[in-house]
């Protein structure tokens, strides 16, 4: 199992400089062995250069002590290495010291400089050493081993501490990477997670909202044309019965259709259901699941075979069987358009002849639709109703939804949306949308 360097950090728990207190026993025990051995070289040192034995091994025991901060300082470990090379000890240390040296986040230069200088220092003192037992008579051998003697054994006690280090302080490094990597690319997902979050919380909400739309646009219109034909049908049940058998055979076909339009939408909604519960259950993939989830939103809005601008003369026929006086214009070459663009006129159409029937009941009402060479325009225009019907009018109950429904459909697709009363009292409705 891997640690991010956070982690790695966290975990330094070591004394002084030393990250983990392993560390610190393997330089304490290194430093020993290494006290331990100059204080042993450092006899034969003391008879050669003719002072006292106790000084030749303090000199070795506290030489080979500076092993100890080999972590902290490893050019002074070298350098005290390299130093006491002409006296042969500290072999241990120079070895232990050249790894860490080249496994530091040192300059290269200073690495191969100092790499040298001991490689130099070994060469000359082994020369010395080996031409001197030659000269006494304990080797035998020929001229050419003492170069051949002097150049193995400092590239024996040299290069291989130092190649290791080179690699050891390689892979480190690339560890230290991999961490940093891991660590940004935690942050990422994390950051991933919360975007996705939001979201899918967003899909959701704006599920929400297209829901309410649509039933809003759905059920207002048609139940309000019902409740305008249930009161004509009270009023001349007594009167007039064939009128009312007409009025009430009307009020059926409102009914029947609108729960046509609500069964088409429940059941696509059941369709797409599926894919936010799975955004809202799974946030590991919530990035893919809010996508899916925005673009079932898109498929459902004409999933169902919605409204087009073909059905605004059944529409208006509609609004008029319930006794508005409404006229339809149309200007420019009828053609057809998207889906969503057909669907969005349609619904701002029947919305604005649906706040007529609640709000100027019995209202004079002009629809005009302009076809132009890149845009659809529409306005819906009433005039003040009379005072009658105004008073009829006001058991009609308004959630004040209406407008902003439509202009988020008309803003949603680029368009320009306007609503205001006109200066004659009645009330106008205007929407541009684009047809690229």
């Amino acid at each position: 199992m891997t640690t991010t360097g956070e982690e790695h950090a966290r975990g330094r728990s070591g004394p002084w400089w030393w990250a983990r207190w392993r560390s610190a026993v393997l330089d304490g025990s290194l430093a020993l062995v290494s006290a331990v051995e100059c204080g042993a070289e450092g006899i034969p040192f003391a008879r050669d250069a003719g002072v006292p034995l106790s000084v030749g091994i303090v000199f070795g025991l506290i030489a080979g002590s500076v092993l100890l901060v080999r972590r902290k300082w490893p050019i002074a470990v070298v350098l005290v290495a390299i130093a006491i090379t002409p006296a042969q000890m500290g072999f241990l240390m120079g070895i232990v010291g050249l790894y860490t040296l080249a496994a530091c986040e040192l300059p290269r230069r200073i690495i191969g400089a100092l790499a040298g200088m001991s490689l130099l220092g070994t060469m000359i003192v082994t020369f010395v050493r080996v031409r001197q037992d030659m000269a006494r008579g304990d080797l035998t051998l020929g001229d050419w081993f003492v170069p051949f003697a002097a150049v193995t054994t400092s590239l024996g006690l040299t290069a291989p501490p130092v190649l290791l280090g080179l690699y050891v302080g390689a892979r480190r490094r690339l560890m230290e990477s991999l961490r940093e990597r891991a660590d940004s690319l935690e942050r990422e997902l994390q950051l991933l997670a919360e975007r996705a979050e939001e979201r899918a919380e967003w899909a959701r909400s704006e599920e929400r909202t297209r829901i309410a739309r649509e039933m809003h646009d759905v059920v207002a219109h048609r139940v309000s044309l019902m409740v305008v034909h249930a009161a004509a049908l009270q009023a001349v049940a007594r009167k007039d019965p064939e009128k009312a058998v007409r009025n009430a055979s009307l009020v059926g076909d409102m009914g029947r259709q609108a729960l046509t339009e609500l069964r088409e939408m429940l059941g696509v909604l059941r369709a797409g259901g599926d894919a936010g519960r799975r955004a809202a259950a799974v946030p590991s993939v919530a990035v893919g699941e809010a996508a899916v989830v925005v673009s079932r939103l898109v498929q459902v809005e004409g999933a169902a075979e919605g409204p087009c601008l073909s059905e605004l003369e059944e529409l208006i026929g509609q609004s008029a069987a319930a006794g508005m006086v409404v006229e339809l214009s149309v200007e420019g070459e009828v053609r057809s358009y998207a889906a969503e663009l057909e669907q969005t006129a349609y619904r701002v159409v029947q919305e604005a002849l649906t706040n007529v029937h609640k709000h100027a009941a019995g209202a004079k009402t002009r629809v005009r639709l302009a076809h132009r060479v890149a845009e659809l325009a529409m306005q819906v225009e009433n005039e003040p109703p009379p005072e009658a019907a105004s008073a009829s009018a006001a058991g009609l109950p308004s959630g004040g939804n209406g407008l902003v429904g439509m202009r988020e459909r008309v803003v949603g697709l680029g368009g320009v949306f306007v609503s205001g009363p006109t200066e004659a009292g009645g009330f106008r409705v205007s929407a541009v949308i684009p047809a690229v």
